[in-house]
């Protein structure tokens, strides 16, 4: 049995485990070229950490070992995490383009907005002056979550860690939601209108050509926690770009409007372009 296919049974598992939903929500580009070769797809939802903790497990192991850190690239093997908890409980705000993580692990955040907010759901209660914020998202790694401001779209550019402007591509991208509401009313507590699904994750070759597309599982009620990622078999991935919710947060969560934001990113080890 292949690495790829035992790698392929683990995310299945994790799959009908985390979450009861149909798995047809992925959708690769529309690319009919004989070479095309389909990723490896992990998506999970649930109410807890738990829900989706296996299935980002194995969204690990299927981008490598070791977690690479801040160590300086390229690196021949491993994948790099950014998880927003590194300035504790403060809130922390941020300009686009949000270069942070450029050089330490090879990510550079932009947004249509002003910027990103990190900050605990307290923090992003007074960001956006929503006190419903600090009640209705739950990190996945405590205490901070990540957002776009002004703005419900984040892109994500790679580069090599330690080489500061080296254009990079990776293998694989994923990365944690909170909570993306279900679209047809049967969240409890929740009276959906005719919203449809809110939340979108689209990767990107070197080329500006879309090499991938999903909506994100939802979850029911508020708190709930998503998980979505692809890993391929070759690094080809240039850019990422997530729609986060409705529209930008600020409003309220409610039936016309879906606020999500962010938590942990996980990625492979950004390559140099040939």
């Amino acid at each position: 049995m292949t690495k790829r296919l035992l790698v392929s049974l683990v995310s299945a598992v994790g799959l009908l485990t985390a979450i009861a939903l149909p798995l047809n929500q992925a959708y690769a580009q529309r690319n009919t070229t004989k070479d095309f070769v389909a990723p490896l797809v992990f998506q999970a939802a649930g109410p807890t950490i738990e829900s989706i903790q296996g299935t980002v497990g194995a969204f690990r192991a299927a981008l490598g070992d070791p977690n690479n850190a801040n160590a300086p690239g390229p690196l021949p093997s491993g994948r790099r995490e950014i998880n927003w908890d590194g300035g504790g409980s403060a809130t922390t705000i941020s300009p686009t383009p949000f270069a942070g993580f450029l050089v330490i692990r090879g990510a550079l955040f932009t947004t249509p907005g002003t910027g990103f907010v990190q900050a605990p759901p307290s923090g992003l209660a007074d960001t956006f002056n929503n006190p419903t914020y600090a009640d209705i998202f739950q990190p996945f790694s405590a205490p901070r979550l990540f957002s776009p401001i002004g703005s419900n779209v984040t892109e994500t550019q790679f580069f090599v860690p330690g080489g500061g402007n080296i254009p990079a591509v990776t293998t694989g991208f994923g990365a944690v939601f909170a909570d993306v509401d279900e679209p047809d009313g049967s969240g409890p507590g929740k009276k959906r209108g005719n919203r449809g699904a809110s939340t979108l994750i689209e990767y990107f070759g070197v080329q500006g050509q879309l090499l991938f597309s999903s909506l994100v599982p939802a979850s029911p009620g508020d708190g709930g926690l998503s998980f979505f990622g692809i890993v391929f078999d070759d690094p080809r991935i240039a850019r990422v770009r997530i729609t986060s919710g409705d529209v930008a947060p600020e409003p309220d969560d409610d039936g016309n409007r879906d606020i999500v934001v962010l938590d942990d990113f996980l990625f492979g080890e950004p390559q140099p372009l040939q």
